[in-house]
């Protein structure tokens, strides 16, 4: 009896030791992250992570091709992979794509990482959003903090740390069979295919701590790709051409309210103010910034209405462009306007509204021209003699009318007030003095 008790002790502790198979599921969701990282392309892999884990999908393959991003959405990407209870395989993917810089940290997030032929990843140093350097203390503090995540990642998958910070710190690059050989990926492989092939019967470890042996056999793919507006609100999210959007905006609406029923315009304009406040709320807005924006707009608009000599327009133009430089955090790698677009963007909208501010004000001191106000002062013909009442006809319209001086039939008159329906005329003839 003891040693049968034993021997049950024995097969139950090596049972809860080996690694569970996973669930039964012929499913595998394949997600496409081709192009930019951006906050749209974060929840795109967000929503591909869910949607796997909904499916009780096998494995989760994110196909890998880009040039690199924003750190912040990178990190959103990696923290994503890294927490799926489903098993999640990396593939930089197709033959001659790369997973550059942002796309590097993404690769080694995965619970696999693999390579075609003809691909390459690395050159992870971390650069301003228009591919500068970062100053020197900024530059340190982003280094060491995209050095300590390569390592955690590295860590979390028994891959090689040293070779991964020299990716970051001297922006190596490495080939797939370099990658395979420094143990920075586990699989090179031709195709999805070839990667389901290699992957079946392996046992993954998840960071939790949970293993999963994969069983692919007969699996089906679930593809997902970027949708249009996704793709659309990433490219919106760049903080220069959300900066240009947001100015566009502000410009067309005002068009709008000085102008009323342009109508393209306006539409245009709040398109574009929506766009830029979109990409607002995904990017690390400095509402100062945003003020000092509005502040300019009203001084260069109120310096056309209450002229002081020129002051309200400087003030306004260096609030504009204060407000420019200021609109992003400059204290985050890749979040600032480039000030070589400050200058002319600024000076373009702030020309268009005073321009604009010009043209309405004209337009608003002309007298009339339509309905009572703009029949004062026009000319007419007298189709009865008026003494002093009688008809006129007046913009091909027939009215009654009274005259200054009588006026015979056929003369001309010219309108010089109304009252109700009736309009007061004098004559309009060479001798105005004349008693017509």
């Amino acid at each position: 009896m003891r040693s049968l008790i034993s021997a049950m002790a024995i097969a139950a502790a090596a049972a809860a030791g080996a690694p569970r198979p996973a669930e039964a599921s012929a499913e595998i969701v394949v997600a496409r992250l081709d192009g930019a990282i951006h906050p749209a392309a974060a929840d795109f892999v967000k929503r591909a992570i869910a949607q796997a884990r909904d499916r009780k999908a096998s494995l989760l393959i994110i196909e890998i091709s880009t040039p690199g991003g924003l750190m912040t959405s990178m990190r959103d990407i990696t923290t994503s992979v890294v927490n799926s209870k489903v098993p999640v395989a990396t593939y930089v993917y197709p033959p001659g794509a790369r997973a550059a810089s942002a796309g590097f940290f993404i690769l080694l997030s995965g619970d696999v990482a693999a390579m075609a032929p003809g691909t390459n990843t690395g050159a992870a140093h971390p650069v301003g959003g228009q591919g500068e350097d970062i100053s020197k203390t900024l530059n340190q503090k982003v280094e060491q903090d995209a050095l300590a995540q390569i390592r955690t990642l590295c860590a979390a998958h028994g891959r090689n740390a040293a070779a991964a910070e020299k990716a970051v710190l001297e922006s190596v690059s490495y080939t797939d069979s370099e990658a395979l050989e420094k143990h920075l990926v586990e699989i090179v492989a031709r195709d999805r295919n070839d990667l389901v092939r290699q992957l079946q019967g392996r046992t993954v470890k998840l960071t939790g701590g949970a293993e999963i042996r994969l069983d692919l056999r007969g699996a089906r793919y679930e593809t997902l790709e970027m949708s249009s507006v996704e793709r659309v609100l990433g490219v919106v999210s760049e903080p220069n051409l959300a900066y240009i959007l947001f100015l566009i905006g502000i410009v067309g609406i005002y068009f709008e309210l000085s102008h009323p029923g342009a109508v393209l315009p306006g539409v245009a304009g709040a398109i574009s103010l929506l766009l830029a406040l979109y990409a607002f709320s995904v990017l690390p807005v400095n509402f100062a910034g945003v003020g000092l924006i509005f502040l300019g707009v009203l001084f260069i608009i109120a310096e056309l209405k209450f002229p002081v000599h020129g002051m309200l327009a400087l003030s306004g133009a260096a609030a504009l462009v204060a407000g420019s430089l200021l609109l992003f955090s400059g204290n985050r790698a890749g979040y600032a306007v480039n000030p070589w677009l400050v200058i002319p963007a600024a000076s373009a909208a702030g020309l268009t509204l005073a321009a604009l501010s010009i043209r309405a004000v004209r337009i608003r001191s002309r007298p009339a021209t339509t309905g009572a106000e703009g029949l004062i002062g026009e000319v007419g013909r007298a189709l009865s003699d008026l003494s002093p009442d009688g008809k006129v006809i007046v913009h091909g319209e027939y009215w009654n009318a009274r005259a200054t001086k009588p006026a015979e039939a056929g003369s001309e008159v010219r309108v010089i007030a109304k009252n109700g329906f009736t309009l007061l005329v004098e004559r309009a003839g060479p001798d105005r003095g004349e008693v017509a």
